[in-house]
């Protein structure tokens, strides 16, 4: 059955054709380690590994690569002035006070515990952006060389001007862009155009004190041996041809890099390489917070701990990212994570018991099977297909046996961690959920006599019912 994507760079639902038989090459840009991630950039992950596993699971090799950036990503906000303010890795130092090093060793292995925790497949690679400095050395170089780049004595920019259709992913105007746009801290008086970028930064002016500097070929009167670091937009152009090749099938990434980040990676790769760089381009949506934008600033930068913290399974927050297409934006609050949470409590209740009734040698329910993968390869319609998985569950005449089979092979993409017998044998059983439900339900109606009623049978059952601000929860007894 024939995969399709949104392609946003033609705005149009596509087939899906890879560059070479049987083998899929992915790019997901990862993120900048200089500060916990939190669960908006979580969902943007999880929509890569969704991607991955929604391939994999028709039978595609994937080489999946997840950058870390590490260097060179400034804290200019990416609406046009993404070369703008001080890296945000020497601002973690003056916050931490450690080095870039260790923070970069600190916020990745946090984030490779978030990622376990959340059950993402592990990427084929993981580079990191300060190993990589000869190859974007060598990316820069070409680009001189064929006129794309020049060099002024604060930076190393590519000419905008030269690419061809520079703003075809974005459709940007760009006479309605700032003049500053990409200007940085200090305004460069060498620049040719507002638009143009850096590819390498020099170590003077504003970022004389750099805490990330190496030499380079390229030349500037206030600066010995090219001394300086690269820019953001590089870093993934060097490291995804290094391990994908020139042309990739699939390049993932939130929508905020669309006129920025990802626009510029199309104009200095395929400028420096001759060939189309991304085949596909796929754009998840933002996660938003009571309905407005997730901001550490606001307080509602949550990160997956402060999910645990509150006593839900981050497997419940993987549950919830399932439930909204990823060209959807979605929107977060603790009661609908709670809603994910009882859902999910279900499932692994209803696992249990099948298990528990079961025997080995089920089969895969071919109807149903069908339905799932139209609906996965349908634009990677996640929601629908969990919709495919409930009415299933609740089909009568299946027996628990294939129903289980056919849960677990549906869990190849899902990635609820579903055969994990320690996870569901300590589910809490599935009646005991929808008493609670039931509960909830008749205490925002204010039946309390009803509510209590439920509370009885629930303990009679052998649990007890836990009233907290963040909603109700079950404990065995």
């Amino acid at each position: 059955m024939q995969i399709v994507l949104t392609n946003t760079l033609t705005r149009a639902k596509e087939s899906f054709v890879p560059l070479r038989e049987n083998e899929v090459g992915v790019y997901y840009c990862g993120p900048t380690v200089y500060w916990t991630q939190h669960i908006g950039n979580l969902r943007g992950a999880t929509c890569a590994d969704l991607t991955v596993r929604v391939l994999q699971y028709n039978d595609y090799n994937v080489k999946f690569t997840r950058n870390y950036t590490d260097v060179g990503h400034l804290t200019g906000d990416n609406d046009g002035d993404a070369d703008a303010g001080i890296d945000r890795m020497d601002k973690a130092v003056a916050r931490d006070r450690s080095s870039p090093e260790q923070i970069a060793e600190k916020y990745i292995n946090q984030y490779e515990q978030d990622a376990k925790k959340l059950n993402f497949i592990d990427p084929t690679f993981k580079p990191r952006a300060t190993e990589h400095i000869e190859e974007m050395i060598e990316l820069i170089r070409a680009l001189l060389e064929k006129g794309f780049a020049y060099e002024t004595d604060l930076a190393v920019y590519f000419d905008t001007s030269r690419a061809v259709n520079y703003t075809r992913l974005s459709g940007q105007n760009l006479e309605m862009n700032r003049a500053g746009a990409g200007a940085g801290d200090v305004h460069d008086q060498g620049k040719h155009n507002p638009q143009d970028f850096a590819l390498w930064f020099f170590a003077v002016g504003a970022h004389a004190r750099a805490l990330q500097t190496w030499a380079s070929p390229f030349h500037s009167p206030l600066v010995n041996n090219g001394e300086g670091f690269p820019g953001w937009h590089i870093e993934c152009s060097a490291m995804s041809k290094k391990y994908l090749g020139p042309t990739l099938d699939i390049h993932i990434g939130g929508i905020e890099h669309i006129p920025v980040h990802h626009t510029n990676e199309i104009a200095q790769s395929e400028s420096a390489n001759g060939v189309r760089f991304v085949n596909y381009w796929l754009h998840n949506e933002h996660l938003l917070v009571d309905n407005r934008k997730m901001a550490k600033s606001e307080g509602t930068g949550y990160s997956l701990d402060e999910v645990i913290d509150r006593g839900f399974n981050p497997l419940s927050l993987r549950y919830f990212f399932l439930t909204a297409h990823y060209r959807s934006s979605q929107n977060f609050t603790w009661e609908a994570l709670g809603q994910a949470n009882i859902a999910y409590n279900k499932l692994l209740g209803i696992i249990r018991e099948h298990r528990m009734v079961g025997t080995d040698g089920g089969i895969i329910l071919d109807k149903y099977a069908h339905s799932f993968l139209e609906a996965i390869n349908d634009d990677l319609n996640i929601p629908k297909a969990l919709a495919v998985m409930w009415t299933m569950i609740r089909a009568k005449k299946s027996s628990p046996n294939d129903k289980l089979a056919t849960l677990y092979q549906f869990d190849k993409v899902f990635g609820l961690g579903l055969r994990d017998e320690t996870s569901t044998d300590n589910a809490i059983p599935a009646q005991l959920i929808e008493l609670l439900a039931l509960r909830n339900t008749a205490r925002e109606s204010k039946n309390w006599k009803g509510a209590d009623l439920i509370r009885i049978e629930i303990e009679l059952l052998g649990y007890t019912i836990k009233d907290t601000d963040k909603g109700s929860k079950l404990e065995k007894r």
